[in-house]
Order: C-alpha cells, then structure tokens, then sequence
C-alpha cells in the first residue's frame, strides 16, 4: 500500500462538490421527529455589517460541529441562521454613502450569506430571518401591545442617558462605565418620554433561577447577580431640621444606625437645591454638582473619581436619638441605588470612613467585632462585619443580624421606616430616536391619550420614502405621512409614535421564531416552540453576559406568561468562546490585523480554515492567530488526503481472529482515539485534544501503511482506521470527509451515517508495567501480559537479574503480589 506524494488536494472544487450536493438534499433540514430525540443548536446571530470576519468563523465553527456530531449520534437537529439587521450601523452608513438603510442592509446580508456557505456551516436556511422585515418585527409589535395590556409596558417622563454622537437614548446597561457602549462617547442626561418594559417585575425570578443554571459559565452568572444587584435591607426616614419634610434612606445595614455621624446625597438629588437654599454653601454646593457632572462625562472607562463632597448647610434628625447630622452631598452616592440617599457610618463603611477622614467628621464605633476590639477615629479603617452592638440604646448588646431586625420592627411600629428589598436593576428603557428600528406601535391623541395600534393594522411598517441629513436625527419626527393617523378610539387625528425600539428587543426572541419562522397565525407555533425549546446549546461572546442574555431572559418569561411559551429559561447550556488575538490584540480594523477569511478559504480551503480555529486552543479560551498554524492544518488534510486516495477501498472484511502485532497496535490506537475523541466533545468541547488525538492515530495509521512501513498492518484493520479517522473529523472538515468517504466505496452520504463506538477490549493494552519492590522501595519492573497470574509474576520478579542484586545474600520473609500493579519483596 503505497501512497501517492504527488496527489494534488483540490479543496476549492471538493468543497463546491458538496455544498452544492448539501443544498440540492436540503441535508440540513430540520423537521420534528416523534422517535430521535431533538437537539437545538443556536449561535448568536450576526449583525449584517458586510463582510464575516475570523471571529464569526471561530464562532460558527464551534456551533456546527457540535451540530454534526449530534446528527451522527442520531438527535435530529435544529440549526439556524439569520440576521440582526436593525441598528445604527446601517444608519450611519446611509448618511454617509447617501443610500438607503435597507439597500445597504439587504446587500450585506445577501454578501455574507454566501460567505457563510462557503465555510460549509450546516445551516437550516429554510429557516432564515432578518429582523429588520416586517415579517418579522409584526408580531414584535404585538408582543409589544400585548405586555402593554398586561402593564409591563408604560411610558414616563425620565432622565434618560442620551449619546450625541449616536443621537439616541441608552438604556442603563448600555452605559459602560458612563460611556456608550456602541461609540464609547461620554453619556449625558435628558428628560424626555420614553416607553420601558417592567424587567424589575421579573427581578426575583431572573435571579434565583440563576442558582440552578449548571450549563452556564459561572462568570456569566456572577455577572448577571451583580447587575440584578438585590439588597435586603430599610428604608428609613431622618426628618429634615427646620421644615416638614423627610431625607429617606436606604440602608443595608440598619444594625449602624446609631452609628451615623452625617449623610450623604447624589448630586442629583431632588431635595439638594431645596436642602441648600438660603445657606452660605448654595453657591459652593451648585459649583460642586457641575464640577462632578462634568468630571463623569470626562472619565474614561474604568476610572473611580477621588471621593469628594460638599455639606449642604442643612440638617436632619435621628429618628432615634434625635441628634443633629449635617447633611453632605458626595460625588460617590448614585441616585439610581436606593433613595440616592444615605446614612454615613464612618466607623463601619470604608467608603464612609474615607471621606469622614478627609473632611474632619466624627467616626462613632457602635459594633464590636471581638471583646475588647473597638474602631474608631484613629483606626486605620472601618470594620465592615457583624458583631455585638455597642452605644445603640436599647440594642446594645444584641448580635448585628438579630438587630437588624429588631431596629427594623421598631422603626416600623413608630412610623419611622420599613424592611425594604431593593434591586441595582432598572426597567427597561427601549425608546430609540433613531429611524434604522422597529416603529413602536402606539399612538397618541388628544381626547382619548395614549392608544395601542389595532392588531388588525399591524405591522406598523417603517417608511421608505425618507431623507437623511448629516446631523443623525431620525427623519421620522417630521415626516408627516408616517406621525399623522387615526384614533382607533374616537376616530380623531392622532399622532403615531415616532420612537422606535432598541435593537436588543429583535434579539431578545429571535431564538424562539427560529422554531416556526414562517408562521403566519401569531408570534410563535406554541407546539412548534414546544417540540424545540429550549436551545440546548448557546454560543457567543462573553461581552453579551447582561445586554443580551439578561433581556433574553426576561421576554421568555414575558412570553411564557401571556401564553407563547411554556419555558422557564431560553439557554440549557452557555458557551462563551474566546476572541481572536493577533498580535497580541483582538483583530479590528482600526489595528489593522485583520485576517479575512475570503482570502485564506481561497488560498487554503474552508476545512483548513475550520480545523486551524478549532485546533489552536479550546473553545472558552483566546485563540492566538499563527500564518504557520493554519500551513500546519493544511498540510494535515493535504496528508489525509493523499493517504486515503493512494489506498482506495482498502477491504471491509471482518477483522481476522488472530492479529499481528502492528495490526494490534493500530487496532488498539483506533479504538484509543475514538475514546478520547468522544469524551472530550461530551465533557468540554475541547477540540483541540479531540484532534490531537486523530493526528496521533494518523501517524501510527501511516506508519504501518506507507510507503516505508516496515511492518504494514493487516487490510481490515487499515480500513477500520481510516473510516474512522474520517468519520471522528466529520463535523470538523466535512468538505473532505464527505469526498474520502466516497472515496473509500461507501454509497450512503456520510451525514446519514452513525457516530462511531469504541471496543472498550479493543481499546485495552495488551501489556501492562508491574513494578517490583524490595522492602518497600522500588528495584524493578516487568512488562507483562495483562492478567498474569500470581504466582508466574513471583517467579518472575525472582529470576530478575536487578531483584537478584539487591536480594543478595538476604533471606526472602514475604512476597505480596498485586495483580497487574505490584510485587513486593520482603527481605
């Protein structure tokens, strides 16, 4: 069995050979079956920003393996595409090559598409979907309409977070550290109306289901409790000295709260222009609010500004105590947590501390760590854990957990507070005032208010016929065809909302129209949806942990509960893969180490392209792009290749009874591999071993067939390696596996054939290391048949010319024997 060096591996017509013949079989195709058990694979779904890059390449590779695999182990499979096709992106670009947001997004969908069926991804695309048709974002609006009936819709006058540059309102998960999180430009604040969905009703839920998602990376869920942020504690009222109202503040420890030497407001805070009125620091305090407002929007991502505050000139009251505080406003308290307000206990509170220390202010210990052990103005910083009470009335002496509730009681039976559970998270703020978006489908009019458009009038389809100027202002505002309709009530003039919707909405269901995409009689196929939900598996990017995943989260509840579904949770399992670095960075173009996969499919093949990304690290980690590795994975297929062709249809007879001794070593590698291959893909995704492991039994299968193979291995053992080699690299190079299984005489389509399953005797070793001790250190050992029995491996370990040595002149006391383990000798 000789083989060819000189064959030359054709990838580009291998590859078109059989997507053509995929697409011609619609092999892909996913349908309900009542017998095999489904599987629902989903990667995040792009955005059409006109070409894929090596990140989309890295991401889809993983997800379609995992698909092929399932469908060899017999699942029927769901694996779709489609696109995130609403979005400034699309915008920006109009404005700036003077087209239409539609024209620039269709092309770029269109362009990528056939990118990702060179790449051979095994995609459903009977069921492809772009958010941005009507088709689509139709029964959006009525979710949208139906939520509104339930009141997890509503709309309010609010301080938003507003980005120039994007021209648009940013909901508070899109502000990263003050920034936009799309542009990266400081954010500002506006009041303006804007419609939200009621995610803090779903609070408790999103959050304590959290505790039984196991298929999720447990980075994703701390970063999904911290967000959602939920804190037990009181809301408490210091009445304000010299008029009739009242400074509420939230506190998570009210076991302090005889601690409190002074308080601290948000510069925001609606009390602090009426706090300072009339006081010398009104002047000061105002200067201070614009200094800090400006220093945020300075900031850049990451920074922590010095704690820094102002006192406001007024007082309030202890509710217990009656005390006198002063009353300061800090640029580290943040009006979105709590009341905006807080009650400042230096002596337990490092923040607290912090600032007393720089500003001269009492620091009062009232919890006692240990006996003896006190914190006060001269200690180096605060104790922030529990204790017994100190200097606290009646409730000294009590423990910080059991006065915490008994503080609370007391506060509650004089009027004074009450237990109080606050939540970091916000609702949902999804008023966009850009075009590029799903209209919201509301209206108002002047007799009757706000009114949602008639189902029977949905969609409420986005204008073409509309002009773009360079300032990014959405051209909806003022175009009168669109804002001028009719009450549905009265059947007066109204005026039809001009917001549209944050493009996270489209991606927050995306997944569950992917199970009936064409249905026409509402938002989902409720059997359709019930047959394939959850998605077994979900694959993207990290950066997506709250955006995304969060919202997701919470419209499958939404959905749930108005009757769409009848799931708890959208994702079983979450793989959050790594980015792609060059040079030490992630690609982008504005670094200039972009890798375009057009190119190297064309110069290597979308198998090298597949194997490389799969190959140069596991899935969870960052994948260090190497030109040597992808030569290396093409020179692997190159040598597979040529390999397979030189020995053709090899034999299929069953193995004989008796097998040689390279024929037992291939055999035994054969079934070694298909092990390992198998257990790595069930456990970890972890590609890389599982080809590591192929390419080990490559060499031995190509040393005892190729053309300097001393002891060539027997036909039929040379044929179960090979089909197996091609079968393990099926979901990773299917291009090439599918041309080398027709190669080697098989008729049926490789997609149709079953995974492959290991001997566990096969995979045995024949041979097994018995180590000999002498008195307990270790002398010797002997490689011997497996099973050997007792008293052949005593003898054994006598005759052994190293035993002899050292049992020189000694007399043997005992011999213990380990089957297949140990000898030890006692001398």
């Amino acid at each position: 069995m000789s083989i060819d060096e000189t064959l030359s591996y054709d990838f580009l017509a291998i590859e078109s050979k059989w997507q053509d013949e995929w697409q011609r079989q619609s092999t892909f195709k996913a349908e309900a079956d009542p017998v095999r058990p489904k599987y629902y694979l989903l990667e995040m779904f792009p955005y059409p920003s006109g070409r894929i890059h090596m990140g989309h390449v890295r991401n889809y590779t993983i997800g379609d393996v995992i698909a092929r695999y399932k469908r060899m182990k017999g699942f029927t499979v769901l694996h779709p595409m489609g696109w995130d096709a609403f979005g400034l992106p699309a915008e920006n670009a109009a404005i700036k090559h003077d087209t239409h947001p539609a024209k620039w997004t269709h092309e770029n969908i269109a362009y990528m598409k056939q990118q990702l069926k060179r790449m051979g991804f095994s995609y459903d695309w009977d069921r492809e979907l772009a958010t941005c048709t009507g088709e689509y974002y139709r029964w959006e609006q009525q979710f949208f309409i139906d939520l509104y009936k339930k009141g997890l819709v509503y709309r309010k006058l609010t301080t938003v977070n507003w980005c120039e540059p994007c021209q648009t309102v940013l909901a508070n998960e899109q502000v990263i550290d003050g920034a936009c999180w799309r542009c990266d430009h400081q954010v500002t604040p506006r009041e303006m109306n804007g419609w939200f969905f009621k995610i803090t009703d779903y609070a408790d839920e999103l959050l304590t289901e959290l505790d039984s998602m196991d298929g999720w990376p447990e980075k994703v869920l701390s970063m999904q409790r911290h967000w959602i942020g939920k804190s037990c504690g009181a809301e408490i009222d210091f009445p304000i000295e010299g008029c009739d109202q009242k400074l509420t503040i939230f506190t998570t420890r009210p076991d302090t709260i005889f601690g409190v030497t002074f308080m601290s407001i948000a510069p925001e805070h609606p009390l602090l222009e009426t706090l300072c009125r009339g006081h010398e620091q009104e002047a000061e305090v105002k200067a201070f609010v614009l200094d800090t407002k400006n220093a945020k929007q300075r900031a850049n991502y990451g920074d922590v500004l010095d704690k820094a505050g102002v006192f406001t000139g007024a007082y309030c009251l202890h509710p217990f105590s009656g005390q006198r505080i002063p009353i300061y406003t800090a640029n580290f308290v943040l009006m979105d947590y709590g009341t905006g307000a807080v009650m400042a206990v230096p002596a337990h509170d490092q923040r607290d501390y912090e600032f007393a220390v720089k500003y001269g202010l009492p620091i009062r210990p009232v919890i006692q760590a240990t006996k003896g052990e006190e914190h006060g103005e001269h200690s180096p910083s605060a104790y922030e854990g529990p204790g017994q009470l100190i200097d606290s009335n009646e409730f000294s002496g009590m423990e910080s957990e059991a006065a915490k509730a008994a503080i609370i009681q007391a506060a509650e039976t004089k009027g004074l507070g009450h237990g109080k559970t606050t939540y970091r998270l916000r609702d949902w703020g999804i008023s966009r005032q850009r075009y590029w978006g799903a209209p919201i489908p509301m209206l108002t009019c002047a007799r009757c208010g706000i009114q949602a458009v008639p189902v029977e009038q949905l969609p409420v389809l986005l204008p073409t016929d509309v002009q773009f100027d360079k300032s990014g202002k959405s051209p909806l505002h003022t175009l009168e065809s669109f804002t001028h309709t009719t009450c549905p009530n009265c059947g007066g003039p109204a005026r039809r909302e001009t917001d549209t919707m944050d493009t996270f909405v489209e991606s927050s269901w995306y997944y569950a129209r992917y199970t009936s995409p064409g249905y026409t009689g509402g938002m989902l196929d409720t059997q359709a949806a019930a047959y394939w939900l959850p998605v077994d598996q979900y694959i993207g990017g990290v950066e997506h942990a709250i955006l995304h995943l969060l919202y997701s989260r919470f419209f499958t509840k939404a959905m749930r509960d108005v009757g769409y579904l009848s799931i708890d949770e959208p994702f079983t399992n979450l793989l959050t893969q790594g980015m792609v670095i060059k040079d030490g960075t992630k690609m982008s173009k504005s670094k200039g180490n972009v890798v375009d996969p057009d190119t190297l499919v064309k110069q290597y093949g979308a198998d090298t392209v597949r194997l490389f990304s799969l190959f140069a690290a596991p899935p969870e980690r960052d994948l260090e792009w190497s030109d040597q590795g992808v030569e290396g994975s093409y020179r692997f297929l190159t040598k597979l290749y040529r390999l397979v062709v030189s020995i053709g249809h090899v034999g299929t007879q069953t193995p004989p009874s008796t097998l040689d001794a390279p024929s037992r070593l291939l055999q035994r590698k054969t079934h070694q591999t298909i092990q390992k291959f198998s257990a790595d893909i069930e456990n970890n995704f972890h590609f890389n071993t599982c080809i590591s492991a192929v390419m080990e039994l490559m060499n031995v299968l190509t040393a005892h067939t190729g053309n300097e193979a001393k002891e060539p291995a027997q036909p039929a053992i040379v044929h179960e390696a090979i089909e197996t080699v091609i079968k393990l690299l099926a979901p990773m190079v299917p291009h090439l596996c599918a041309e080398l299984w027709q190669i080697s005489g098989h008729q049926e389509a490789l997609d149709t054939v079953a995974w492959p399953t290991f001997d566990p005797k096969a995979a045995s070793e024949d041979e097994v290391t018995v180590v000999i001790q002498i008195s307990g250190k270790v002398r010797s050992r002997l490689q011997v048949p497996i099973g050997t029995d007792e008293e052949a491996l005593q003898a054994m370990a006598l005759a052994d010319d190293r035993v002899q040595k050292f049992l020189e002149g000694k007399p043997i006391r005992k011999v213990i024997v380990i089957k297949d383990k140990l000898i030890n000798i006692v001398a």
